[in-house]
Protein backbone atom coordinates (compact mmCIF):
# COMPACT_ATOMS: atom_id res chain seq x y z
CA UNK A 1 0.00 0.00 0.00
CA UNK A 2 1.54 3.35 -0.72
CA UNK A 3 -0.16 6.81 -0.68
CA UNK A 4 -1.11 6.83 -4.16
CA UNK A 5 -3.02 3.83 -3.82
CA UNK A 6 -4.56 4.88 -0.68
CA UNK A 7 -5.35 8.54 -2.08
CA UNK A 8 -7.17 6.78 -4.92
CA UNK A 9 -9.16 4.79 -2.93
CA UNK A 10 -9.92 6.98 0.01
CA UNK A 11 -11.16 9.68 -3.03
CA UNK A 12 -13.11 6.62 -4.74
CA UNK A 13 -14.58 5.95 -1.67
CA UNK A 14 -15.90 9.70 -0.73
CA UNK A 15 -18.61 9.23 -2.67
CA UNK A 16 -19.72 6.41 -0.22
CA UNK A 17 -19.66 9.91 2.43
CA UNK A 18 -21.78 11.72 0.43
CA UNK A 19 -24.04 8.52 -0.42
CA UNK A 20 -24.50 7.94 3.81
CA UNK A 21 -25.24 11.85 4.17
CA UNK A 22 -27.85 12.37 2.22
CA UNK A 23 -29.63 8.57 2.99
CA UNK A 24 -29.60 9.81 6.47
CA UNK A 25 -30.27 13.47 6.44
CA UNK A 26 -33.97 13.34 5.65
CA UNK A 27 -34.54 11.67 8.90
CA UNK A 28 -34.25 15.19 11.14
CA UNK A 29 -36.28 16.51 8.26
CA UNK A 30 -39.36 14.94 8.04
CA UNK A 31 -41.39 16.72 11.14
CA UNK A 32 -40.65 19.75 9.65
CA UNK A 33 -41.22 19.16 5.87
CA UNK A 34 -44.30 17.32 6.66
CA UNK A 35 -46.06 20.78 8.39
CA UNK A 36 -44.63 23.20 6.27
CA UNK A 37 -45.81 20.75 2.73
CA UNK A 38 -48.86 20.11 4.56
CA UNK A 39 -47.61 16.33 3.41
CA UNK A 40 -49.60 13.40 4.42
CA UNK A 41 -48.06 9.66 4.83
CA UNK A 42 -48.52 9.24 1.25
CA UNK A 43 -46.76 12.13 -0.08
CA UNK A 44 -43.72 12.02 3.16
CA UNK A 45 -43.12 8.86 1.16
CA UNK A 46 -43.12 10.18 -1.86
CA UNK A 47 -40.90 13.15 -0.82
CA UNK A 48 -38.92 10.73 0.63
CA UNK A 49 -38.71 8.20 -2.26
CA UNK A 50 -38.54 10.75 -4.77
CA UNK A 51 -34.54 11.05 -4.11
CA UNK A 52 -34.62 6.72 -4.78
CA UNK A 53 -36.12 7.07 -7.67
CA UNK A 54 -33.14 9.31 -9.21
CA UNK A 55 -30.73 6.78 -7.50
CA UNK A 56 -32.47 4.05 -9.99
CA UNK A 57 -31.84 6.12 -13.22
CA UNK A 58 -28.16 6.90 -11.84
CA UNK A 59 -27.33 3.10 -10.76
CA UNK A 60 -28.92 1.90 -14.13
CA UNK A 61 -27.24 4.35 -16.68
CA UNK A 62 -23.58 4.87 -14.54
CA UNK A 63 -22.54 1.77 -15.50
CA UNK A 64 -22.50 2.77 -19.23
CA UNK A 65 -21.25 5.80 -18.67
CA UNK A 66 -18.26 4.52 -16.80
CA UNK A 67 -17.04 1.83 -19.20
CA UNK A 68 -17.38 4.78 -22.30
CA UNK A 69 -15.33 7.70 -20.25
CA UNK A 70 -14.07 5.70 -17.53
CA UNK A 71 -15.00 5.53 -13.71
CA UNK A 72 -13.29 8.81 -12.70
CA UNK A 73 -14.69 11.00 -14.76
CA UNK A 74 -18.25 9.25 -14.51
CA UNK A 75 -17.50 10.11 -10.75
CA UNK A 76 -17.16 14.02 -11.34
CA UNK A 77 -20.46 13.80 -13.23
CA UNK A 78 -21.73 12.37 -9.71
CA UNK A 79 -20.05 15.19 -7.85
CA UNK A 80 -21.77 17.72 -9.34
CA UNK A 81 -24.89 16.03 -9.12
CA UNK A 82 -24.49 16.02 -5.89
CA UNK A 83 -23.47 19.74 -5.27
CA UNK A 84 -26.41 21.05 -7.37
CA UNK A 85 -28.49 18.94 -5.71
CA UNK A 86 -27.76 20.02 -1.86
CA UNK A 87 -27.89 23.84 -3.24
CA UNK A 88 -31.60 23.53 -4.80
CA UNK A 89 -32.70 21.19 -1.32
CA UNK A 90 -31.14 24.11 1.08
CA UNK A 91 -33.02 26.55 -1.06
CA UNK A 92 -35.83 24.94 -2.06
CA UNK A 93 -38.77 28.02 -2.52
CA UNK A 94 -41.62 25.48 -2.58
CA UNK A 95 -42.21 21.27 -3.10
CA UNK A 96 -41.71 20.63 -6.32
CA UNK A 97 -38.29 22.18 -6.16
CA UNK A 98 -37.46 20.11 -3.25
CA UNK A 99 -38.62 17.02 -4.97
CA UNK A 100 -36.21 17.87 -8.37
CA UNK A 101 -33.14 18.85 -6.14
CA UNK A 102 -33.82 15.68 -4.36
CA UNK A 103 -34.00 13.58 -7.55
CA UNK A 104 -30.64 15.07 -9.22
CA UNK A 105 -29.29 13.98 -5.64
CA UNK A 106 -30.52 10.38 -6.34
CA UNK A 107 -29.09 10.28 -10.20
CA UNK A 108 -25.57 11.27 -8.11
CA UNK A 109 -26.17 8.79 -5.10
CA UNK A 110 -27.15 5.80 -7.44
CA UNK A 111 -24.26 6.59 -9.96
CA UNK A 112 -21.73 6.66 -7.18
CA UNK A 113 -22.80 3.66 -5.62
CA UNK A 114 -22.05 1.98 -9.23
CA UNK A 115 -18.84 3.64 -10.24
CA UNK A 116 -17.05 4.03 -6.59
CA UNK A 117 -17.03 0.00 -6.18
CA UNK A 118 -15.78 -0.55 -9.23
CA UNK A 119 -13.50 1.84 -9.34
CA UNK A 120 -11.65 0.89 -6.21
CA UNK A 121 -11.73 -3.09 -7.20
CA UNK A 122 -10.43 -2.74 -10.31
CA UNK A 123 -7.00 -0.94 -8.82
CA UNK A 124 -7.40 -3.03 -5.51
CA UNK A 125 -4.78 -5.80 -5.37
CA UNK A 126 -6.45 -8.92 -4.48
CA UNK A 127 -5.44 -9.24 -0.91
CA UNK A 128 -6.55 -5.69 0.07
CA UNK A 129 -9.76 -5.66 -2.15
CA UNK A 130 -12.41 -6.61 0.50
CA UNK A 131 -11.27 -3.99 2.81
CA UNK A 132 -10.40 -1.30 0.57
CA UNK A 133 -14.07 -1.71 -1.56
CA UNK A 134 -15.03 -1.64 1.95
CA UNK A 135 -13.96 1.80 2.50
CA UNK A 136 -16.73 2.83 0.39
CA UNK A 137 -19.61 1.01 3.57
CA UNK A 138 -17.52 2.91 5.77
CA UNK A 139 -17.89 5.89 3.82
CA UNK A 140 -21.80 5.51 3.98
CA UNK A 141 -21.91 5.00 7.61
CA UNK A 142 -19.21 7.87 8.32
CA UNK A 143 -21.56 10.21 6.64
CA UNK A 144 -24.57 8.52 7.79
CA UNK A 145 -23.24 9.37 11.43
CA UNK A 146 -22.11 12.93 10.30
CA UNK A 147 -25.95 13.50 8.79
CA UNK A 148 -27.18 12.65 12.55
CA UNK A 149 -24.41 14.15 14.25
CA UNK A 150 -25.09 17.58 12.29
CA UNK A 151 -28.97 17.19 12.24
CA UNK A 152 -28.74 16.81 16.36
CA UNK A 153 -26.17 20.32 16.26
CA UNK A 154 -28.79 22.01 14.36
CA UNK A 155 -31.94 21.00 16.47
CA UNK A 156 -30.06 22.20 19.42
CA UNK A 157 -29.72 25.88 17.81
CA UNK A 158 -33.35 26.03 17.60
CA UNK A 159 -33.35 27.83 14.20
CA UNK A 160 -37.01 27.20 13.80
CA UNK A 161 -38.61 27.16 10.09
CA UNK A 162 -35.46 27.15 8.53
CA UNK A 163 -33.97 24.16 10.51
CA UNK A 164 -34.82 21.79 7.47
CA UNK A 165 -33.05 24.01 5.16
CA UNK A 166 -29.54 23.67 7.48
CA UNK A 167 -29.45 20.32 7.74
CA UNK A 168 -30.03 20.26 3.71
CA UNK A 169 -27.46 22.83 3.13
CA UNK A 170 -25.02 20.70 5.25
CA UNK A 171 -23.79 18.53 2.14
CA UNK A 172 -22.75 21.43 0.23
CA UNK A 173 -19.27 21.28 1.91
CA UNK A 174 -18.38 17.31 0.97
CA UNK A 175 -20.06 17.98 -1.76
CA UNK A 176 -18.06 20.66 -3.06
CA UNK A 177 -14.37 19.03 -1.44
CA UNK A 178 -15.28 15.34 -3.25
CA UNK A 179 -15.39 16.89 -6.72
CA UNK A 180 -12.07 18.79 -5.98
CA UNK A 181 -10.35 15.62 -4.50
CA UNK A 182 -11.02 14.22 -8.07
CA UNK A 183 -9.24 15.89 -10.19
CA UNK A 184 -6.27 14.26 -8.25
CA UNK A 185 -6.83 10.42 -8.77
CA UNK A 186 -5.37 8.13 -12.22
CA UNK A 187 -8.12 6.30 -14.48
CA UNK A 188 -8.57 2.87 -13.88
CA UNK A 189 -5.68 0.45 -15.31
CA UNK A 190 -8.46 -2.27 -16.17
CA UNK A 191 -10.66 0.41 -18.03
CA UNK A 192 -7.41 1.78 -19.62
CA UNK A 193 -6.63 -1.78 -20.90
CA UNK A 194 -10.21 -1.74 -22.17
CA UNK A 195 -9.60 1.10 -24.04
CA UNK A 196 -6.08 0.11 -25.86
CA UNK A 197 -4.40 2.36 -23.32
CA UNK A 198 -2.22 -0.12 -22.25
CA UNK A 199 1.20 2.49 -22.13
CA UNK A 200 -0.90 4.83 -19.39
CA UNK A 201 -2.51 1.47 -17.75
CA UNK A 202 1.40 0.58 -17.03
CA UNK A 203 2.06 3.51 -15.53
CA UNK A 204 -0.91 3.19 -13.28
CA UNK A 205 0.00 -0.07 -11.81
CA UNK A 206 3.53 1.51 -11.33
CA UNK A 207 2.36 4.19 -9.71
CA UNK A 208 -0.22 2.17 -7.42
CA UNK A 209 2.54 0.04 -6.32
CA UNK A 210 2.14 -3.37 -8.03
CA UNK A 211 5.03 -5.40 -7.29
CA UNK A 212 5.14 -7.01 -10.84
CA UNK A 213 3.69 -4.40 -12.99
CA UNK A 214 4.52 -6.22 -16.41
CA UNK A 215 3.09 -9.15 -15.09
CA UNK A 216 -0.04 -7.93 -13.65
CA UNK A 217 -0.61 -5.66 -17.06
CA UNK A 218 -0.29 -9.11 -19.30
CA UNK A 219 -2.84 -10.84 -17.18
CA UNK A 220 -5.33 -8.18 -17.18
CA UNK A 221 -4.73 -7.96 -21.11
CA UNK A 222 -5.41 -11.45 -21.36
CA UNK A 223 -8.71 -11.21 -19.84
CA UNK A 224 -10.26 -8.58 -21.85
CA UNK A 225 -8.08 -9.80 -24.85
CA UNK A 226 -11.36 -11.67 -26.20
CA UNK A 227 -13.97 -9.12 -24.95
CA UNK A 228 -12.05 -6.43 -27.38
CA UNK A 229 -14.47 -7.03 -30.36
CA UNK A 230 -17.80 -7.44 -27.54
CA UNK A 231 -17.84 -4.38 -25.89
CA UNK A 232 -21.36 -4.32 -26.90
CA UNK A 233 -22.22 -8.14 -25.03
CA UNK A 234 -25.58 -7.96 -23.95
CA UNK A 235 -25.77 -9.00 -19.76
CA UNK A 236 -28.42 -11.36 -20.15
CA UNK A 237 -27.52 -13.96 -22.61
CA UNK A 238 -27.45 -16.60 -20.33
CA UNK A 239 -23.98 -17.79 -19.06
CA UNK A 240 -24.41 -14.93 -16.43
CA UNK A 241 -27.16 -16.09 -14.60
CA UNK A 242 -25.39 -16.81 -11.91
CA UNK A 243 -23.70 -13.64 -11.12
CA UNK A 244 -26.97 -11.76 -11.60
CA UNK A 245 -28.87 -13.67 -9.73
CA UNK A 246 -26.18 -13.32 -6.72
CA UNK A 247 -26.09 -9.23 -7.46
CA UNK A 248 -29.89 -8.67 -7.52
CA UNK A 249 -30.69 -10.77 -4.69
CA UNK A 250 -27.87 -9.15 -2.05
CA UNK A 251 -29.27 -5.98 -3.41
CA UNK A 252 -33.11 -7.04 -2.52
CA UNK A 253 -31.89 -8.50 0.56
CA UNK A 254 -30.08 -5.42 1.70
CA UNK A 255 -33.21 -3.31 1.96
CA UNK A 256 -35.37 -6.43 2.71
CA UNK A 257 -33.34 -6.14 6.55
CA UNK A 258 -35.56 -2.57 6.49
CA UNK A 259 -32.04 -0.86 7.05
CA UNK A 260 -33.34 2.26 5.16
CA UNK A 261 -36.56 2.14 6.39
CA UNK A 262 -34.97 2.76 10.07
CA UNK A 263 -32.32 4.95 8.76
CA UNK A 264 -34.91 7.40 6.80
CA UNK A 265 -37.72 7.40 9.84
CA UNK A 266 -35.72 6.96 12.59
CA UNK A 267 -36.99 10.05 14.42
CA UNK A 268 -40.23 9.54 13.44
CA UNK A 269 -39.90 5.74 14.85
CA UNK A 270 -38.44 6.72 18.10
CA UNK A 271 -40.94 9.71 18.73
CA UNK A 272 -43.77 6.94 17.99
CA UNK A 273 -41.88 5.07 21.07
CA UNK A 274 -42.18 8.48 23.02
CA UNK A 275 -39.64 9.66 22.47
CA UNK A 276 -39.08 14.12 22.64
CA UNK A 277 -37.81 15.08 19.46
CA UNK A 278 -34.29 16.30 21.29
CA UNK A 279 -34.28 12.91 22.70
CA UNK A 280 -35.03 11.53 19.09
CA UNK A 281 -32.40 13.03 17.25
CA UNK A 282 -29.96 12.12 19.97
CA UNK A 283 -31.09 8.58 19.61
CA UNK A 284 -30.26 8.63 16.15
CA UNK A 285 -26.51 9.74 16.74
CA UNK A 286 -25.90 6.66 19.12
CA UNK A 287 -27.78 4.46 15.96
CA UNK A 288 -24.86 6.29 13.81
CA UNK A 289 -22.10 5.60 15.82
CA UNK A 290 -22.53 1.91 16.76
CA UNK A 291 -23.08 1.47 12.79
CA UNK A 292 -19.97 3.19 12.38
CA UNK A 293 -17.90 0.86 14.90
CA UNK A 294 -19.73 -2.24 13.65
CA UNK A 295 -18.52 -1.14 9.62
CA UNK A 296 -15.34 -1.22 10.77
CA UNK A 297 -15.30 -4.50 12.39
CA UNK A 298 -17.30 -6.19 9.39
CA UNK A 299 -14.12 -4.36 7.22
CA UNK A 300 -11.90 -6.10 9.66
CA UNK A 301 -13.55 -9.64 9.23
CA UNK A 302 -13.88 -9.44 5.68
CA UNK A 303 -11.07 -11.08 4.50
CA UNK A 304 -10.40 -13.65 7.01
CA UNK A 305 -13.95 -14.71 7.62
CA UNK A 306 -15.16 -14.26 4.34
CA UNK A 307 -18.37 -12.84 2.39
CA UNK A 308 -20.42 -15.66 3.08
CA UNK A 309 -19.81 -16.34 6.70
CA UNK A 310 -20.52 -12.80 7.50
CA UNK A 311 -23.97 -13.19 5.59
CA UNK A 312 -24.78 -16.07 7.81
CA UNK A 313 -23.96 -14.48 11.15
CA UNK A 314 -25.64 -11.47 9.95
CA UNK A 315 -28.60 -13.29 9.08
CA UNK A 316 -29.26 -14.43 12.47
CA UNK A 317 -29.02 -11.46 14.33
CA UNK A 318 -30.77 -9.48 12.46
CA UNK A 319 -33.88 -12.00 12.82
CA UNK A 320 -33.07 -11.76 16.47
CA UNK A 321 -33.40 -8.27 16.56
CA UNK A 322 -36.61 -7.66 14.24
CA UNK A 323 -38.78 -10.17 15.91
CA UNK A 324 -38.00 -8.15 19.10
CA UNK A 325 -38.81 -4.48 17.60
CA UNK A 326 -41.86 -6.29 16.49
CA UNK A 327 -42.94 -7.53 19.55
CA UNK A 328 -42.29 -4.19 21.32
CA UNK A 329 -44.21 -2.33 18.98
CA UNK A 330 -47.07 -5.11 19.14
CA UNK A 331 -47.92 -5.24 22.47
CA UNK A 332 -46.78 -1.48 23.25
CA UNK A 333 -44.28 -2.39 26.49
CA UNK A 334 -40.74 -2.57 27.01
CA UNK A 335 -40.14 0.75 25.22
CA UNK A 336 -36.83 1.03 26.92
CA UNK A 337 -35.33 -2.06 24.53
CA UNK A 338 -36.77 -0.28 21.49
CA UNK A 339 -32.75 1.59 21.64
CA UNK A 340 -31.00 -1.68 22.31
CA UNK A 341 -32.51 -3.97 19.66
CA UNK A 342 -31.97 -1.44 17.13
CA UNK A 343 -28.29 -0.91 18.19
CA UNK A 344 -28.20 -5.15 18.08
CA UNK A 345 -29.99 -4.92 14.66
CA UNK A 346 -27.12 -2.32 13.08
CA UNK A 347 -24.56 -4.08 14.60
CA UNK A 348 -25.82 -7.50 12.65
CA UNK A 349 -26.45 -5.57 9.67
CA UNK A 350 -23.26 -3.57 9.56
CA UNK A 351 -20.75 -6.75 9.75
CA UNK A 352 -23.11 -8.41 7.35
CA UNK A 353 -25.01 -6.85 4.39
CA UNK A 354 -23.57 -3.63 5.33
CA UNK A 355 -19.58 -4.77 4.87
CA UNK A 356 -20.68 -6.82 1.66
CA UNK A 357 -22.92 -6.00 -0.53
CA UNK A 358 -20.90 -3.14 -2.28
CA UNK A 359 -17.65 -5.99 -2.44
CA UNK A 360 -19.54 -8.55 -3.64
CA UNK A 361 -21.04 -6.66 -6.47
CA UNK A 362 -18.19 -5.72 -7.64
CA UNK A 363 -16.17 -8.75 -7.47
CA UNK A 364 -18.70 -11.19 -9.47
CA UNK A 365 -18.68 -10.05 -13.09
CA UNK A 366 -15.94 -10.46 -15.49
CA UNK A 367 -14.71 -6.64 -16.73
CA UNK A 368 -16.80 -6.82 -20.13
CA UNK A 369 -19.78 -6.85 -17.99
CA UNK A 370 -18.47 -5.27 -14.72
CA UNK A 371 -20.07 -2.09 -14.75
CA UNK A 372 -23.74 -3.57 -16.17
CA UNK A 373 -23.22 -6.24 -14.26
CA UNK A 374 -23.13 -3.28 -11.32
CA UNK A 375 -25.42 -1.59 -12.20
CA UNK A 376 -28.09 -4.62 -12.40
CA UNK A 377 -26.99 -5.03 -8.55
CA UNK A 378 -27.21 -1.62 -7.30
CA UNK A 379 -30.54 -0.95 -9.26
CA UNK A 380 -32.36 -4.24 -7.56
CA UNK A 381 -31.19 -2.37 -4.21
CA UNK A 382 -32.80 0.89 -4.89
CA UNK A 383 -35.56 -0.49 -6.46
CA UNK A 384 -36.51 -2.05 -3.20
CA UNK A 385 -35.11 0.80 -1.63
CA UNK A 386 -37.79 3.21 -3.10
CA UNK A 387 -40.29 1.15 -2.65
CA UNK A 388 -40.06 0.61 0.92
CA UNK A 389 -39.34 4.43 1.43
CA UNK A 390 -42.70 4.79 -0.02
CA UNK A 391 -45.12 2.34 1.27
CA UNK A 392 -43.77 1.99 5.04
CA UNK A 393 -44.99 5.27 6.51
CA UNK A 394 -48.37 4.01 5.25
CA UNK A 395 -48.18 0.57 6.76
CA UNK A 396 -46.24 1.91 9.78
CA UNK A 397 -49.49 4.37 10.48
CA UNK A 398 -51.66 1.35 10.43
CA UNK A 399 -49.37 -1.09 12.45
CA UNK A 400 -45.97 -0.07 13.55
CA UNK A 401 -45.50 -3.93 14.46
CA UNK A 402 -45.86 -5.38 10.92
CA UNK A 403 -43.07 -3.99 8.86
CA UNK A 404 -40.85 -5.28 11.10
CA UNK A 405 -42.83 -8.69 10.87
CA UNK A 406 -41.93 -8.70 7.58
CA UNK A 407 -37.92 -7.60 7.34
CA UNK A 408 -37.41 -10.56 9.81
CA UNK A 409 -38.91 -12.54 7.91
CA UNK A 410 -36.71 -11.63 4.85
CA UNK A 411 -34.17 -12.10 6.75
CA UNK A 412 -34.89 -15.79 7.58
CA UNK A 413 -34.83 -16.06 3.94
CA UNK A 414 -31.70 -14.67 3.15
CA UNK A 415 -30.21 -17.05 5.88
CA UNK A 416 -31.01 -20.09 3.38
CA UNK A 417 -30.38 -18.20 -0.23
CA UNK A 418 -26.94 -17.81 0.73
CA UNK A 419 -25.90 -20.87 2.34
CA UNK A 420 -27.28 -22.94 -0.46
CA UNK A 421 -26.47 -20.84 -3.23
CA UNK A 422 -23.76 -18.04 -2.32
CA UNK A 423 -20.31 -18.88 -3.55
CA UNK A 424 -17.25 -17.86 -0.98
CA UNK A 425 -14.79 -15.07 -2.96
CA UNK A 426 -12.53 -14.27 -0.16
CA UNK A 427 -8.66 -14.11 -1.12
CA UNK A 428 -9.30 -14.48 -5.12
CA UNK A 429 -8.49 -12.43 -7.95
CA UNK A 430 -10.93 -10.84 -10.15
CA UNK A 431 -10.07 -13.35 -12.67
CA UNK A 432 -9.70 -16.16 -10.60
CA UNK A 433 -12.90 -15.38 -9.22
CA UNK A 434 -14.70 -15.77 -12.91
CA UNK A 435 -12.63 -18.55 -13.81
CA UNK A 436 -14.50 -20.79 -11.04
CA UNK A 437 -17.83 -19.31 -12.43
CA UNK A 438 -16.72 -20.69 -15.88
CA UNK A 439 -16.91 -17.16 -17.11
CA UNK A 440 -12.70 -17.17 -17.49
Amino acid sequence: MNRYLAKATIVGALGGLLFGFDTAVIAGTTEQLSSVFHLTPWTLGLTVSIGLAGTILGSMTSGLLGQKIGGREALRIMAILYTLSAVGCAFAWNWDALMVSRFVGGIGIGGSSVLGPVYIAELAPAKWRGRMVGLFQINIVVGILLAYLSNYIIVMQHLGAAQWRWEFGMAIVPSAIFLFMLYGIPRSSRWLVTTNQTDEALDVLRLMGSPNSEEELQEIIASVHLERGVKSEPLFNGKYNLPIFLAITIGLFNQLSGINALLYYSNSIFASAGFSSNAAALQTVGVGLVNLLATLLGMSLIDKLGRKTLLLIGSVGMVFALAGVAGIFYTDTHHVLLMWLFMMFIVFFAVSQGSVIWVYISEVFPSRVRSKGQSVGCSSHWIMNAIIAGIFPIIAAKSHALPFVFFAVMMALQFFVVLFIYPETKQKSLEQIQANFGLG
